[in-house]
């Protein structure tokens, strides 16, 4: 829970105050895997097995554990059915939709700079193994 003093830094766009919240907010949010979870449900609703399916690589363990802080922050909602077999999905809130237009921007910016980011990387190996 936020007290007034951690309300008050963040107000103050102070993300860099040891008390602002923003940075808990940030740490969920700078992760592979809650990005590309937003990106994929921007495209709609999803069950616990699309979402693996298309999220290459994530495990169910990350997949569920990344899908409750995203709820938890109140971007992702979770829907229960009461059916054999159980039934689960997650959707989009309108906040975490939001959040759908600056990851497309990181995208096409990746998309965009992947032949330098390759680069860098080739020379910064090259370098270390000449060191």
């Amino acid at each position: 829970m936020l007290d007034d003093q951690d309300h008050a830094a963040c107000r103050a766009g102070n993300v860099f105050s040891v008390t602002c919240p923003a940075r808990y907010v940030l740490d969920v949010l700078a992760n592979k895997w809650a990005l590309l979870l937003i990106h994929t449900l921007a495209h709609g609703t999803h069950r616990t097995a699309e979402l693996r399916r298309q999220v290459g690589g994530i495990s169910e363990k990350m997949l569920i554990q990344t899908l409750r802080r995203l709820e938890r922050f109140g971007l992702v909602t979770r829907q229960a059915y009461p059916e054999v077999p159980p039934r689960v999905e997650y959707s989009l809130t309108a906040l975490g939709l939001s959040l759908s237009t600056p990851i497309r921007a990181l995208d096409h910016w990746v998309e965009a700079n992947i032949d330098e980011l390759n680069q860098a990387q080739l020379a910064f190996e090259e370098k270390a193994v000449e060191a």
